[in-house]
């Protein structure tokens, strides 16, 4: 095999399969997780993890503006953003939300800023939900707990117990690498799991006992979405995008990334959010994991300015930039 070379993708895993995995996957990090000494550092240096009282005062402008959920055929795909990492995708005749967080509130973390894009009331039949790991902001149990319990549910290894525990009947977990299929109108859409620069945590006791990544939609056409959950920069990005060539709209984060010393293993800013859209080789990019949560420092307008110039600088069409407002919606091949 050649240097440039990747292997097969994997055959599809049954779906709902019970599984055993390892106790822990901390070997799966890859940069160390903050320890105390960083808190006391962040302390000692008078820094916080919340925007000052100007940074604040932006949140009145915060782009919020919902609108009523596009048509689509089953050859179209189509994102709306809910806020933070939460989606309304529509690939392959199928609807699916990824990380999905409709409450106000969320354990350790102020009220969101803005309201969820999409009503819980407006939205067409869920199809299946992916999960890319187990932090409060991106697996809520009260939103999950509003779905039909046979709604098929992607997570990541060793989380499906946690899932199967609040009645779901159609858990599905897989490790980096792997995937499952699911039929649509238009034939099985494909769902591959992949690696991301992050971690997991619940609890107290369960720190990496799941694993975390991100998630590759592929449809019949190829028409191909990559979700990346929560991820800091690294080198994840241009394997994912050798394995899965034509990655057409890749959903990254571009917030929570203040103060830089201690949040860049973790979550990228917004200048390395387009640089892995480049190392993906995915055409368009759609920003999320900002304008929702106040997870950090960043004041909570300056993730668009950032990320609207390093777009501009790095030279790519500004049609191709899918900059939503929380609420907002794009159908791949529409203006």
């Amino acid at each position: 095999m050649s240097a440039h070379a990747h292997p097969p993708l994997s055959p599809p895993r049954p779906l709902g399969e019970v599984r055993s995995w390892p106790r822990t996957f901390t070997d799966r990090l890859t940069s160390p997780l903050p320890g105390v000494s960083d808190f006391v550092r962040l302390a000692l240096r008078g820094e916080r993890l919340r925007p000052s009282a100007e940074g604040r005062a932006q949140i009145p402008d915060l782009p919020f503006r919902p609108e009523p959920l596009p048509d689509v055929t089953a050859g179209e795909l189509s994102v709306t953003w809910a806020g933070h990492a939460s989606h309304v995708v529509r690939i392959g005749g199928l609807t699916v939300l990824t990380d999905p967080v409709w409450s106000q509130r969320i354990v350790g973390t102020p009220r969101r800023v803005t309201p969820v894009g999409v009503a819980w009331e407006d939205l067409p039949p869920v199809d299946a939900v992916v999960i890319s790991h187990n932090h409060y902001d991106h697996l809520d149990a009260p939103t999950l707990d509003r779905l039909p319990r046979d709604t098929p549910v992607f997570v990541p290894a060793g989380l499906a117990e946690w899932v199967r525990g609040r009645r779901f009947t159609r858990v599905t977990e897989l490790d980096w690498w792997e995937a499952v299929e699911l039929n649509g109108e238009a034939g099985p859409v494909r769902f591959d799991f992949v690696p991301s620069h992050h971690w997991s945590r619940r609890g107290a006791t369960d720190t990496c006992r799941s694993l975390w990544g991100g998630w590759v939609l592929t449809a019949p056409d190829g028409q191909r979405l990559y979700f990346a959950g929560d991820t800091g920069f690294g080198h994840w990005f241009a394997e994912i995008g050798g394995r899965y060539p034509g990655i057409d709209v890749a959903l990254l984060p571009i917030g929570a990334y203040e103060p830089r010393w201690m949040l860049s293993p973790v979550h990228t800013s917004p200048e390395e959010a387009v640089q892995a859209c480049a190392d993906l080789g995915a055409r368009i990019m759609s920003p999320m994991h900002w304008a929702t949560f106040l997870l950090s420092a960043e004041p909570p307008l300056e993730p668009l300015h950032r990320v609207r110039a390093a777009w501009e600088a790095a030279g790519r069409p500004a049609a191709d930039l899918w900059d939503l407002p929380v609420g907002g919606s794009r159908v791949l091949g529409r203006n």
